[in-house]
């Protein structure tokens, strides 16, 4: 059975969703569907054309023949209204990533989707997701220990499209850099207390707006918007930095990521052991998607088992994220 994708927003995000089903033997793109003029986004699948939200809102075009919609917005604004909108209306998954209002956004999207008798899942991607998996695993092997996780150094997309949508922000790129000596001690076994503070530091680059001055007062409201932000820069040691958007495209044109995740504990026994995951990414959106794409498989096999409501990464099963079948998974990779 082909599963058909629908694309919502074509960033950086859904421009990588878009790839990665070409890697997948059982999915197609559907559609994508975008707020622009459709007629401005150039696809890179042959013969495809993007669609206009209105489509999406009717459910007709492209959009009829939508098994799952991958919403490839921000979390900051995006998400919080598209994710629960759409979720009773077809099967959606986003890659939601405020960790501090997924219990709210849950919910929000838990209830649109029961009213429409639909399967959603939020918050999917390496963290929120792999590294959330990764973190539970490890309470539940070291129940008495200590969890850290470490992010970076690399681009982060949610703090960057956070800081662009700052009045007098033209552009920005922002980077999680991981504190090497709070690394180290966490890799220790000794399981220190750490505070957000402690672990990592914030550097953003952002390009100011036409007219605007570095050294101006309004540069000055923007570098305290971005240093006080809630659940983004206020715990965080945040460094702003003011440059052109010829040095960002010059310099800052990547978007490499990656981190940590660490569970240092003892067991009955009364032995140290520390558990640790990590990722190297090339390409942070990417990779996300590419994460994105094998869970929308997932959440399309429990559709069809009978699944409604909202799930996460901790309610699936590994095998649904696979094309292989259950003989061919345990001859192969058990």
């Amino acid at each position: 059975m082909t599963i058909r994708i629908g694309i919502l927003g074509y960033g950086n995000l859904g421009r990588g969703v878009e790839k990665a089903i070409r890697q997948q033997p059982d999915m197609e793109l559907a559609g994508v569907f975008t707020r622009r003029n459709p007629e401005s986004v150039q696809l890179e699948t042959p013969g495809m054309t993007a669609s206009p939200l209105s489509d999406l809102e009717a459910g007709t075009g492209a959009a009829a023949n939508v098994d799952v919609l991958i919403l490839c917005g921000g979390s900051a604004t995006d998400l919080p209204e598209q994710t629960p909108h759409f979720a009773d209306k077809y099967l959606v998954i986003d890659s939601f990533d405020t960790h501090a209002k997924i219990p709210e956004h849950f919910e929000a999207v838990n209830n649109a989707a029961l009213k429409g008798e639909k399967l959603a899942m939020i918050s999917c991607g390496w963290d929120p997701g792999l590294f959330s998996l990764n973190r539970l695993f490890g309470n539940c092997f070291l129940p008495e220990g200590a969890d850290y996780t470490f992010w970076g150094r690399g681009v982060s997309q949610g703090h960057s499209d956070a800081i662009r949508r700052i009045e007098g922000v033209a552009d920005a790129k922002q980077y999680t850099v991981p504190i090497e000596a709070a690394l180290e001690a966490a890799r220790s076994g000794e399981n220190p207390e750490l505070t957000t503070r402690q672990k990592h530091l914030r550097e953003c680059y952002v390009v100011l707006e036409e007219g605007i001055s570095p050294d101006s007062e309004e540069a000055e409201r923007v570098r305290q918007e971005i240093v006080t932000m809630p659940n983004y820069f206020d715990e965080y040691d945040t460094t702003v930095h003011f440059i052109s958007q010829e040095e960002l495209n010059e310099e800052h044109s990547g978007m490499p990521h990656g981190g940590f995740v660490l569970r240092s504990g003892k067991t009955a026994g009364d032995q140290t052991c520390v558990i640790e995951y990590s990722l190297k990414l090339d390409s942070n959106p990417e990779f996300t998607s590419s994460v994105l794409v094998a869970y929308a498989r997932a959440l399309h096999r429990m559709y069809e088992e009978g699944k409604r409501g909202c799930i996460t990464v901790f309610d699936v099963a590994p095998a649904y994220l696979s094309p292989l079948d259950g003989a061919e998974l345990r001859a192969h990779m058990l």
